[in-house]
């Protein structure tokens, strides 16, 4: 027996006062009625309904249970409503991850334009720079900087991310302006300590081999931190543009070993399912794809 839709001939027969009419409505048989409704019974160990060849009458126990059930059906139909309401509108809360300096300098402007194209939608925006899981923190979208490997997980680009080298001109002016990798060597390198490092890239091979090792640097995991003390004549530093872009912009930050840049990395939109994808998520990635332009605005 199913047991909803016990409950839903049950109930029907009561409104329609009649087991024809309740399978005329339910588009059953007869015969299927009363046999759902004398399986419930028989489930329940009570008598619901007193039978005639004319009338049903609903016991007392008929009549408590015939209420609960009215209400149980009407929370059911009412919660596949909202579902479904999700599904079509975007309504909800939407929990995000994002690197923090990136949606500092970045995000607020974008999720107070998407908030009004889609004003059902809370926001709960968590920062952070480490790799967090998208499904066991419980987040619907992940915003990624990297070169993402391959997962289960979606991963949409929305930007590309530019990676300069870039110091001050007090700092190159006193410590010499690097035109070659080797020339790296007895500078202070301001690591960020998030970065991955490729040995297939020449600038990132010399870091692993040697900038690791740089006792005289700075090392932090927070790329604002890094790029102020560049502009401080600290050292060089390897960040991105959408930090360092407008200290370049204003002349505090010269790039340098432009040769030797690494490859873009990617700014990502990652979450769990391609399929029954909430239309919150959906609305979200669709409207942040592109919205920062191509190559993006800081750049």
């Amino acid at each position: 027996m199913d047991r909803l839709d016990a409950m839903r001939a049950f109930v029907t027969v009561v409104s329609e006062g009649a087991f024809t009419r309740a399978a005329d409505r339910l588009d059953m048989s007869p015969q299927l009625v009363s046999k759902y409704v004398s399986q419930l019974e028989e489930h329940l160990g009570v008598r619901l309904l007193n039978r005639t060849t004319r009338q049903i009458h609903l016991t007392e126990a008929g009549a408590s249970y015939h209420q609960r059930a009215q209400q149980v059906l009407h929370d059911i139909e009412d919660m596949e409503c909202q579902i479904g309401d999700l599904q079509t509108e975007a309504r909800g809360l939407l929990r995000i991850s994002a690197p923090v300096s990136f949606a500092i300098r970045h995000m607020a402007p974008m999720l107070s334009e998407y908030q009004k194209a889609h004003p059902g939608v809370g926001i709960d925006l968590q920062l952070n720079d480490r790799k967090v899981d998208v499904v066991e923190e419980g987040f619907d979208v992940v915003l990624r900087i990297g070169h993402l490997k391959s997962s289960s997980l979606i991963a949409k680009r929305i930007a590309p991310i530019r990676m300069a080298v870039c110091a001050s001109p007090d700092y190159l002016k006193q410590n010499g302006t690097p035109k070659h990798l080797e020339d790296l060597q007895g500078h202070r390198y301001l690591r960020y300590s998030y970065i991955e490092l490729d040995s297939n890239q020449p600038l990132h091979r010399w870091l692993l081999n040697n900038g690791q090792n740089d006792r005289n640097g700075i090392t932090s995991n927070n790329g604002d931190v890094l790029v102020e003390a560049a502009i401080g004549g600290a050292g060089i530093a390897l960040q991105p543009t959408f930090i360092s872009g407008p200290a370049i912009k204003e002349g505090k930050l010269k790039v340098i070993l432009q040769e030797y840049e690494p490859e873009p990395m990617g700014l990502y939109a990652v979450y769990a399912h391609r399929q029954l994808l909430a239309s919150k998520v959906r609305s979200f990635v669709d409207f942040i794809d592109g919205y920062f332009g191509d190559p993006p605005y800081w750049d």
